[in-house]
């Protein structure tokens, strides 16, 4: 399922993440750290020190979804 991006908010976590969490590592940073809620259906990103990977949390009403991007020759700036 892709979620509805009309309906989703998009937030991104500023600096870097250590990104070999999984989902509940994330969703515990996504609730004490960004003081949001990872069951609301919005999207979470982080992204890495070298900026070269990226991580999308979301729940789609039945459980979450993880999405990694891995960059090979650009970075997020």
């Amino acid at each position: 399922m892709i979620p509805d991006l009309k309906k989703a908010k998009i937030y991104v976590r500023p600096g870097y993440t250590d990104l070999r969490k999984a989902v509940n590592g994330l969703s515990a940073i996504i609730q004490d750290g960004m003081k949001g809620d990872p069951l609301s259906g919005n999207i979470f990103l982080f992204c890495n020190k070298s900026r070269h990977l990226l991580k999308a949390v979301w729940w789609d009403r039945t459980g979450f979804w993880l999405a990694q991007k891995r960059l090979e020759q650009e970075r997020l700036y």
